[in-house]
């Protein structure tokens, strides 16, 4: 069966919002151009960044792994 490239792929601002890290996408906006996030290791000040299942988001001490199977 052939995979839907829209599951495959979400954008940083949208999953901070889904695990409940910022509540609306202006506080996820902010904590991203803020320079709080960051995939895979590395700061990102983009919050259109597209993740793909397995990418790691952390913010601050917390790390959060994408499961695309799981939204």
């Amino acid at each position: 069966m052939a995979r839907d490239p829209e599951k495959d792929t979400i954008r940083l601002g949208q999953f901070l919002k889904y695990i409940a890290i910022a509540a609306t996408g202006g506080q996820a906006k902010l904590m991203i151009q803020g320079g709080e996030v960051s995939v895979n290791g590395a700061i990102e000040t983009r919050r259109g960044r597209q993740l793909h299942h397995g990418d790691v988001v952390s913010v601050g001490t917390q790390s959060f792994t994408v499961d695309l199977e799981a939204l």
